[in-house]
C-alpha cells in the first residue's frame, strides 16, 4: 500500500480496516499493521468499551485515551498471545480481542480460550490421548502448549 508522500496518509481508494492475515473468530492476526487496522473497525471493536478498559491490572493504571491508543496497544502486547512469558502461541500472535462475561467484566485470557475445551487430568505416564480416550473425548492438540502449565 502506498502512503501520499506529502501528506504522510494512505490512499483514499483502498479498502477500509482490512483484516488479512487475520482469524476473525480468535481476533488476532500475523502481522501487527493488520491487526490494528482489523480492531479499528467499528463492527468488531466498540469505541466506548475500548477507550474504558486499563491499560494495565493496577487500579491506578490509566485508560488508552482512543480507539486508535487502544488497537494499537493491544496488538503490540496481549498476555494472552505467549505461553510462558517467552514464546508465542502461535503465528497470529498480534491480538485484540477483550472477552466480557454476563456482567460486563472483562474475563481472564485463560478463561476465555478454554472455554470451550474439557480439561481432562491423566495418570501420571499416560499419554494425553489415552486419557482423553477413556474418557470418550478426543485431544485437540493445537491447544497443549498453552494447556501445558500450572496456571490452567
Amino acid at each position: 500500500m502506498a502512503v501520499n508522500p506529502s501528506s504522510g496518509c494512505c490512499p483514499e481508494a483502498g479498502k477500509q480496516f482490512p483484516c488479512q492475515g487475520c482469524n476473525i473468530s480468535s481476533q488476532c492476526c500475523d502481522s501487527y499493521e493488520f491487526c490494528v487496522s482489523c480492531c479499528l473497525n467499528p463492527a468488531r471493536t466498540h469505541e466506548e468499551t475500548a477507550i474504558k478498559m486499563k491499560v494495565a491490572k493496577p487500579a491506578t493504571a490509566g485508560s488508552y485515551g482512543s480507539i486508535f491508543n487502544f488497537c494499537a496497544g493491544r496488538c503490540r502486547h496481549n498476555s494472552g498471545s505467549v505461553v510462558h512469558e517467552n514464546a508465542y502461541a502461535s503465528e497470529m500472535h498480534h491480538c485484540f480481542s477483550f472477552q466480557l462475561n454476563s456482567s460486563g467484566i472483562v474475563k481472564p485470557q485463560s478463561e476465555v480460550e478454554f472455554s470451550d475445551v474439557s480439561i481432562i487430568i491423566g495418570r501420571q505416564g499416560q499419554s494425553c490421548t489415552m486419557a482423553c480416550k477413556s474418557r470418550g473425548q478426543s485431544c485437540v492438540s493445537n491447544r497443549f502448549l498453552a494447556l501445558n502449565n500450572c496456571g490452567v
